[in-house]
């Protein structure tokens, strides 16, 4: 039996070396569509694999193919599956399928009462999202958190968000509301000790973050 093309995973300390790499490629992206995306450090992609709150896409090789996360607001009610991003070759490959499906049963599993909305411009998001049970929503359904509406600032349509007083703009507004929907049934989670033991991912996250092009730790959004 052929083995699947990627391998499409919760990430782990031992992805962090991949920080940089899917931090490059989100801007890139962001760049080639002409849309805006919040900027994220390495640290803070790390961060997050650190945590359980991404999943990561490699080949079979071990190569990076794609990335996703989850960021929270308004105190746990809201959630959002950010960043997502694959490899420029692989794209219109149905990866990228793979990784919104994985985040979004993640998100599930770990936030099972909360709201998971999103914001994008791509058609290829919304048709995932509606296959997930997301319905486009207007902007008064989703997270009222000053946090996540910071993240716009950095959006080449932030004007166009500021003179609607941020009712509508050029991105698509999505929610999958679990109280509308039928029980899901959670996915097994594994406790892992917290404590890194010697030569652990933690340090070895360390040292890879001294090398030139790490930025500093910044806060702000992500749409896809």
């Amino acid at each position: 039996m052929d083995q699947p093309a990627f391998i499409v995973t919760v990430a782990e300390g031992q992805h962090i070396i991949h920080a940089l790499q899917i931090c490059n490629e989100m801007e890139s992206s962001a760049k080639a569509r002409g849309t805006g995306i919040a900027k994220r450090s390495p640290d803070y992609i790390a961060q997050k694999m650190l945590e359980g709150k991404a999943v990561i896409a490699l080949h079979q090789d071990g190569t990076w193919a794609g990335f996703c996360y989850i960021e929270t607001w308004g105190h746990g009610k809201y959630v959002a599956n950010s960043g997502l991003i694959v490899s420029p070759e692989l794209r219109k490959s149905g990866l990228a399928r793979l990784i919104k499906k994985k985040i979004f049963e993640l998100s599930r599993t770990k936030y099972p009462d909360a709201k998971i909305f999103g914001l994008t411009t791509a058609l290829a998001v919304m048709r995932i999202n509606s296959g997930l049970g997301y319905t486009p929503v207007t902007y008064s359904e989703l997270t009222d958190d000053e946090e996540f509406w910071k993240g716009c600032r950095s959006c080449v349509n932030f004007e166009i968000l500021q003179s609607k007083n941020r009712t509508n703009c050029l991105c698509t507004a999505m929610l999958y509301d679990p109280t509308k929907e039928k029980e899901f049934i959670a996915l097994p989670v594994v406790e892992k000790k917290t404590v890194p033991k010697p030569g652990s991912a933690n340090e070895r996250w360390l040292r890879h973050r001294q090398k030139p092009g790490l930025n500093a730790l910044e806060m702000s959004p992500v749409k896809v």
